[in-house]
């Protein structure tokens, strides 16, 4: 085996590493810095299958690993991201049965947070039997998820007084995006792949639309420019109706 088929696996290590990080920072309330190893682990997460193609190393050890490292970055780090979301949220007593003491939905309601965890580890593993997606995505991939996530993360951290910002500390609020995550995640929702297979304009111009004007609503808008980002990548996904863009 030569040593270039090592290359793409030690960059998924590299992504499952700083997913480690995330996690042990989210679990703190270091949302700042989990936020930022959650976004080296995806930026290692978008050249693994890259280099993976270019060196044309691809294996199933590697397609296995991906998902692995993958269920640590963009399936715990979220959940923990939503976990602490929840538990500094308005937590209501009427949120539960009115008999019960509203420490009980303080302590116990944050959990459901990681909802978001189960419904990505559903997602991966249909991801990797599921042969309609070899070349687009059917349902919000993981990674795309986890950005929309800890953008709440950063909104909340550094931009609370934004149109978004004000209501992260609605227990309602946050629980409607534990929702529609979870359900968007494994929709029959055809969305056109984010990695690039080659760098040509003529083959990847939704990719460089979507690249550039995220870029762009980051610039404006901030942190909350990372969640309208995902939210058009969604719309542009429907609007073309293609699985090979």
């Amino acid at each position: 085996m030569s040593i270039k088929s090592y290359i793409p696996n030690a960059i998924t290590q590299l992504n499952l590493f700083s997913g480690c990080i995330a996690v042990y920072f989210a679990s703190i309330n270091e949302l700042k810095i989990a936020a930022f190893f959650a976004l080296l682990g995806i930026f290692f997460d978008f050249f693994d299958g890259f280099f993976a193609r270019i060196l044309k190393v691809q294996s199933e050890l590697g397609l296995q690993l991906d998902s692995l490292a993958d269920m640590i970055t963009s399936g715990l780090v979220p959940g923990m991201f939503m976990f602490q979301l929840l538990k500094q949220s308005h937590l209501v007593q009427d949120f539960f049965p009115i008999t019960l003491p509203s420490t009980y939905a303080m302590d116990y309601l944050p959990f459901l947070g990681f909802i978001i965890t189960l419904a990505s580890s559903y997602r991966l593993a249909k991801f990797n039997i599921d042969t309609r997606q070899t070349t687009s995505f059917i349902g919000l991939p993981t990674p795309a998820n986890t950005l929309l996530i800890i953008s709440l993360g950063l909104v909340g951290s550094y931009q609370p007084e934004s149109f978004i910002g004000v209501w992260l500390t609605n227990t309602y609020f946050l629980m409607a995006i534990v929702v529609f995550c979870s359900y968007i995640l494994n929709a029959e929702l055809p969305l056109f792949a984010l990695k690039f297979n080659t760098w040509g304009f003529r083959n990847n111009w939704m990719r460089y639309i979507l690249v550039i004007t995220a870029l762009t609503l980051v610039i404006i808008l901030g942190y909350v420019g990372i969640l309208v980002s995902i939210l058009l990548y969604v719309l542009l996904s429907i609007i073309t109706k293609t699985h090979d863009i």
